[in-house]
């Protein structure tokens, strides 16, 4: 069930946003084997998060990769784990991740609009989506709200109290049915499941749950590499990923 959003106390910024110098290059998706835009997927098909546990590394959803496949996931609610209720769907291009994450987290409280219309909205290029200040903006627009905030993670490895920061904001977004949109940088070495093992990927996810037992996140990934579509990742591996890249929450 969606939640409607509550009275929060301002929470604090990492580093101011500076949208201006971002290099659009350090943003964009890997390429996927078809660039061009594909219809959606028939579906959409119902997964159930917890079905197989919360633990690093489980995946919800996989095999289905086809550019355009949608999956509807089901919220879900335990003592410990928290996971939100959205309309999944692969990326369309190899280089509208940041659209098709900003669809996943947009689904969670409306009908969104379509990749294609938000990568107008986003200013999205064949480079990709320069900077997660931009999904911020785009956001809280469709939504008419200003819950969203960007925050910036430039220290790589993250300050404890950046890592902090990050998982009050997973925990109090998805508590309040807000999913978290990151922007990351996986290299050799530090990749979520599935990801090409000898290239660096920049990239953009959305988080849609949290299980505070397990300290693990639910990742809902538009890119779908290896055909992983949604996966338990580790809380700690997520921290690695965002530097020096940002989030919206």
């Amino acid at each position: 069930m969606r939640q409607h959003r509550t009275p929060h106390a301002p929470r604090s910024r990492l580093v101011p946003t500076a949208i201006a110098t971002a290099l659009a290059a350090t943003a964009a998706c890997a390429v996927l084997a078809a660039p061009a835009t594909a219809a959606p997927g028939p579906g959409p098909t119902v997964a159930s998060v917890l079905e197989h546990g919360t633990a690093s590394g489980t995946a919800v959803v996989s095999g289905q990769n086809r550019p355009g496949t949608r999956l509807h996931v089901d919220g879900e609610r335990t003592a410990a784990a928290r996971t939100l209720d959205v309309d999944y769907q692969v990326q369309e291009t190899g280089y509208w991740c940041g659209p098709a994450a900003t669809r996943i987290a947009l689904s969670a409280r409306m009908a969104p609009p379509s990749q294609g219309a938000l990568a107008a909205q986003l200013g999205t290029t064949e480079a990709g989506t320069d900077h997660i200040g931009q999904v911020t903006g785009v956001l809280n627009a469709n939504l008419g709200t200003g819950w969203y905030e960007t925050k910036e993670m430039p220290n790589d490895p993250p300050t404890q109290a950046q890592r902090d920061l990050l998982w009050r904001d997973v925990v109090l977004d998805v508590d309040n049915g807000y999913p978290v949109v990151a922007n990351i940088v996986a290299p050799p070495g530090n990749q979520p499941p599935g990801y090409p093992p000898d290239q660096t990927i920049y990239h953009y996810f959305t988080v849609i749950g949290y299980d505070d037992a397990q300290r693990t996140v639910l990742i809902a990934d538009p890119a779908s590499f290896g055909g992983n579509q949604i996966y338990w990742l580790s809380f700690d591996q997520l921290a690695t990923l965002i530097p020096p890249k940002g989030y919206a929450a």
